[in-house]
């Protein structure tokens, strides 16, 4: 079937940039791009990836980001590995300690 039906959209320029960059990254074009996208929402009957409105914790988390608060920072990504485990041994060290004390 020929095409000529015209979809238009307004987006971001960068966000239109970045995802152009992968297309081409893919060997698609914008075009090709975009029928892929309308296929699978056919195919699966809605949208082909899960939405999902964030719960109070991811929320608060957005929020924080945002505003730069509880952020771990690293210049590699084996220092940010080594302070997140960090930062988990910490939670479950406290987790064991509030275990004991509930037993007692």
């Amino acid at each position: 079937m020929p095409k000529s039906a015209m979809i238009r959209a307004r987006v971001e320029p960068d966000l239109k940039e970045r995802a152009e960059a992968m297309f081409e990254e893919l060997g698609l074009s914008p075009t090709t791009a975009i029928t892929l996208f309308d296929r699978q929402v056919v195919q699966s009957q809605g949208l082909p990836f899960r939405v999902r409105i964030p719960n109070a914790a991811t929320r608060r988390a957005m929020r924080d980001a945002e505003a730069g608060r509880n952020l771990i920072r690293a210049g590699s990504m084996d220092e940010l590995r080594a302070k997140l485990d960090a930062a988990h041994e910490r939670r479950r060290a406290r987790s064991r300690k509030r275990k004991v004390r509930s037993t007692r």
